[in-house]
């Protein structure tokens, strides 16, 4: 397992499950319908586990662009390997979506509501209001990125594990994502993963969906800017007081 196949096998499982979770509360006649956000952030946060525990040995689990950017400005993470971990984190994020496509395409045929059928493949903004939105997912971001210095503590565990989320292990991660979903979700769906929206957003523009809307590209810059805003600021902090 190189760190670049366990950055797109650990997004894949994150995107499965993450966006999983979200088809099984909001797509009809699933089981669990209408399950409510508590069972959204609860199984994003246990889909974040998942993909942490499988990829920290070999990569660390960034599993997130946000965070690998963020370490690379922050001394924490070789320059020279960015682009590759955010083209593994962007098509693991494609093919976990593609999954949940083909589990719930049933559910998909028999949900009308096209605003629906977006949300399991990428976040949308409970009051559409960019010069918010993106302050929403500056902010999340931030949380994320500034608390996951602290959690690794820039410390290397194993020889083959570069710094990242693993390294103190995938429970607080999971823990730390749940109560940003749990505090900061509500306004955008807490996207503060520019893969994990950009990559199901490009599957939900060319898979096949009956009566299918707008991919919504006019907002797709906010949950992609926004994240990347909110980790350079998290790591200039990280680096000013540390």
């Amino acid at each position: 397992m190189t760190p670049c196949l366990a950055e797109f096998f650990g997004t894949m499982f994150l995107i499965l499950l993450g966006n999983g979770v979200v088809a099984n509360v909001v797509l009809n006649e699933t089981k669990g319908n209408n399950g409510g956000w508590i069972v959204i952030t609860t199984g994003w946060a246990l889909a974040v586990y998942v993909g942490v525990v499988l990829a920290a040995p070999y990569s660390g689990a960034h599993l997130n662009p946000a965070v690998t950017i963020g370490l690379a400005v922050a001394h924490q993470f070789a320059w020279n390997r960015v682009l590759g971990f955010i083209i593994a984190q962007l098509g693991g994020a494609m093919v976990g979506a593609f999954l949940v496509w083909l589990i719930y395409k049933d559910h998909l045929f028999k949900t009308d509501d096209k605003g629906l059928q977006l949300m399991i493949f990428c976040t949308k903004p409970a009051i559409r209001k960019p010069s918010m939105n993106i302050i929403s997912e500056i902010i999340g971001t931030f949380v994320l990125i500034f608390i996951i210095f602290y959690f690794t503590n820039a410390e290397i565990v194993k020889d083959k594990t570069p710094i990242g989320l693993g390294s103190l292990g995938a429970i607080p991660v999971a823990f730390l994502v749940w109560a940003i979903g749990l505090s900061l979700g509500g306004t955008t769906g807490y996207a503060i993963n520019p893969a994990r929206d950009l990559g199901p957003r490009i599957m939900h523009s060319i898979l096949p969906i009956k009566g299918k809307g707008s991919s919504e590209w006019g907002y797709a810059w906010v949950p992609l800017i926004g994240p990347l805003i909110g980790s350079l600021l998290a790591a200039g902090l990280y680096l000013w007081i540390k």
